[in-house]
């Protein structure tokens, strides 16, 4: 797959948890478009112990999205010992699934590289009053 769009790119330059987004040949407005959907949909899934959602916190590691839509994202948690990692692919799944245009997702967890602070936006700092 190629790279032909990251997410928008004032969020890209400046969030330290900007993703990659990839398709193979989709239009690039279609591929912005859906780029700005997903994000809205994984802004919506919380992770219940902490009071921000999963794309702030930085939990989100790559989007790819295929010729027929189909969406793969790998994601990992803030701890492998999560209490929600079982449950936390199938919220995410079912919010991009949701997006107009999406045929399919597969939220994948992964562990490398480790989860760290570091990858928080400045508003997910802010929402867990780490200013």
């Amino acid at each position: 797959m190629s790279d032909t769009s990251q997410t928008p790119a004032d969020a890209a330059e400046s969030a330290p948890n900007a993703l990659a987004f990839e398709a193979e040949s989709l239009p690039p407005e279609e591929v912005e478009r859906l780029t700005g959907d997903i994000i809205g949909a994984l802004k919506s899934v919380y992770d219940p112990e902490i009071p921000a959602d999963i794309y702030e916190l930085g939990l989100i590691y790559k989007v790819d999205i295929d010729d027929d839509r189909q969406v793969s994202i790998d994601m990992t948690l803030t701890a492998p010992g999560c209490p929600v990692a079982g449950e936390m692919p199938h919220w995410v799944e079912d919010a991009v699934g949701a997006v107009a245009g999406v045929s399919g997702v597969k939220a994948n967890i992964v562990f490398d590289p480790p989860w760290t602070p570091d990858r928080m936006s400045e508003e997910a700092k802010m929402a867990i009053g780490w200013w």
